[in-house]
């Protein structure tokens, strides 16, 4: 059974900083590319960050240079350091695993954690 369990969100006030964290299991996690993505209330999920199973990063272009994603194959977790925290960024943040094998596309999703940036 996979299962991705996120952790460390909450309330901050503008200019804070949290770091995300998304533990895997059930799946051979080397080999899947990870992501974040938010969604806001009536807005669509929508990708913050991504890195591959090589460690190779992207980012969207509202959070370049704030956020910080990173991988620990060796603990099977995937974080996202979020710093200058804007109240634009309050959402519920998603992990997301993805893998293409023989054509079929493997695609998971934690249950979110709620982002609130607020004075």
């Amino acid at each position: 059974q996979v299962q991705l369990v996120e952790s460390g969100g909450g309330l901050v006030q503008p200019g804070g900083s949290l770091r995300l964290s998304c533990a895997a299991s059930g799946i051979d996690f080397n080999r899947y590319d990870m992501a974040w993505y938010r969604q806001a209330p009536g807005q669509t999920r929508d990708m913050v960050a991504t890195i591959t199973s090589g460690g190779s990063t992207n980012y969207a272009d509202s959070v370049k240079g704030r956020f910080t994603i990173s991988r620990n194959n060796t603990k099977n977790t995937v974080y996202l350091q979020i710093n200058s925290l804007k109240p634009e960024d309050t959402a519920v943040y998603y992990c997301n695993a993805a893998r293409t094998r023989w054509s079929f596309r493997y695609n998971y999703w934690g249950q979110g954690t709620q982002v609130t940036v607020s004075s």
